[in-house]
């Protein structure tokens, strides 16, 4: 008899405190720059998409642009504990499963580290067996979730057993000091990026399992990738002795629109299935240029872009957690797709899409 697959039965989300685009803005961004550049700063935080996002550490209450990395990665720590047990227990009260039910745990995050790290204090918070498996997934920025989701999958898959995945991440921590140039790159991770904590449990089961409204029941049918490492360095996030510092070319969307189209429809006929047959679509919104690059490329609809830029307005850029988000809110609509395409993007630059199906 065939393994059974791996579906999505339960997510959660944890969320700190929110601000307005237009309170973080007036408040604290713009007396950071100055002249021309104050000009084109108030451009892009007023184009970025974003009307509302949330930070475990508020630049309204705290300006963290001169700490030392030592000091956020202790913060790190503290904020980013709570907030992702929040999630977990969110995720497993929907799958009806127990920490101790855990087969592996899975952490993806890009934005801090400390050794125990959360795989390990939020496996003894929350009671894990100890014989639950860890795997903590690092610096794969934006696109994690997907890996992470493929990993736990195959582990159910293989094993028969339950497997967790949390996506936690901080930006907030890594906001950088003043530039004394014009720094447009900077500028942008400073109007889009965001914090969230999201998780999502998976478990053996068949297709066609009844499941309580917003809990998953999504069986993923797939995981596939591509990188061009040609354009390494169009997408970086390198350590420095004032937190991690963002590096994103303005030409990430062109090479974004070489090789969407050919990873969606590839993965999408392996399973005999079409673009307009996928009723779902998850995309990591990168900032709006991704999104209308994405949907030009696959020709999708409007409606099929609405989850992913109202995630944009609602959240921002969570990094790792977003795609999740965006898996939430199409799990809570009156009629939930059958058929879920995610996509992610990342340092690589890399390409990752997701195929999650009803049928």
């Amino acid at each position: 008899m065939s393994p059974a697959p791996a579906a999505v039965v339960g997510l959660g989300l944890a969320l700190p405190p929110s601000a307005s685009q237009d309170d973080l803005w007036r408040d604290f961004f713009a007396a950071r720059y100055e002249g021309a550049t104050q000009a084109l700063a108030a451009r892009i935080f007023a184009n970025s998409g974003v009307r509302t996002r949330q930070a475990a550490v508020s630049p309204l209450l705290e300006d963290v642009g001169d700490w030392p990395t030592e000091r956020r990665m202790r913060r790190y720590q503290v904020e980013a504990l709570p907030l992702g047990k929040e999630a977990v227990e969110r995720a497993l009260t929907r799958s009806g499963l127990a920490a101790r039910d855990i087969g592996l745990f899975v952490v993806c995050s890009c934005t801090g580290y400390a050794t125990p790290g959360l795989d390990i204090l939020l496996a003894r918070d929350l009671g894990m067996a100890p014989g639950t498996q860890r795997l903590f997934v690092g610096h794969m920025g934006c696109y994690a979730a997907l890996p992470g989701l493929g990993a736990a999958a195959d582990f159910v898959t293989a094993r028969g057993r339950p497997a967790l995945l949390l996506c936690a991440e901080l930006t907030s921590l890594h906001i950088q000091p003043p530039a004394r140039r014009v720094d447009t790159q900077q500028i942008v991770a400073h109007a889009l990026f965001s914090d969230a904590a999201a998780a999502a449990v998976l478990a053996p089961t068949s297709v066609g399992a009844a499941w309580p409204a917003g809990s998953g029941g999504y069986v993923v049918r797939e995981i596939a990738a591509s990188t061009d490492t040609s354009t390494a360095d169009h997408m970086t996030w390198e350590v420095t002795d004032l937190g991690f510092r963002m590096g994103l070319s303005p030409r990430v969307p062109q090479v974004l629109s070489a090789h969407v189209g050919s990873l969606v429809g590839d993965l999408l006929a392996r399973h005999g299935l079409t673009v307009a047959q996928v009723d779902g679509w998850a995309v990591h919104p990168g900032g709006p240029r991704v999104l209308n690059v994405v949907q030009r490329e696959l020709g999708l609809p409007d409606e099929a872009m609405a989850a992913s830029r109202e995630s944009l307005a609602a959240y921002g850029n969570c990094s790792s957690p977003t795609v999740l988000l965006i898996l939430d809110r199409l799990c809570r609509l009156a009629s939930a797709p059958r058929r879920i395409m995610m996509l992610a993007f990342g340092p690589g630059l890399t390409l990752y899409a997701a195929l999650l199906t009803r049928d």
